[in-house]
């Protein structure tokens, strides 16, 4: 049974498609639903938290409740860091897009999602 998911979100396209699929996983399996977004330095912390409410408001259009998680540093890191204290039952990233020989690699965060994670690991296709 899934009952917590954790997904991340920088705004980007991938991030978009993973954050939807996530929302309709908790919709279908009842499951709550908990958005990370971080930020580097460069970053200020306000335009994570407006990418956070615009994210939240999105999937409450949609009837999808969930918490949302700031964090700064590595993306990553702040997924893991969200999965284990919410105690997740699964991550939810998307893949990025590679052509040719890097095609058989995963960005580098879902990468190190699927190699860290205290959880099972969904990675949506995104290409």
């Amino acid at each position: 049974m899934i009952g917590t998911i954790v997904v991340g979100t920088d705004g980007s396209e991938t991030a978009e498609l993973a954050l939807q699929r996530a929302g309709e996983l908790a919709k279908a399996t009842g499951a709550s639903l908990h958005v990370v977004s971080a930020h580097d330095g460069a970053i200020p912390p306000d335009v994570t938290t407006a990418l956070l409410e615009r994210s939240a408001g999105a999937l409450h259009v949609r009837g999808i409740e969930c918490e949302s998680h700031p964090r700064r540093g590595d993306a990553a890191e702040a997924l893991l860091s969200v999965a284990d204290q919410e105690g997740a039952d699964m991550i939810v990233v998307g893949s990025k897009g590679m052509h040719g020989s890097r095609r058989f690699l995963l960005g580098s965060v879902p990468d190190k999602i699927s190699h860290h994670a205290p959880c099972s690991v969904l990675i949506i296709r995104t290409t």
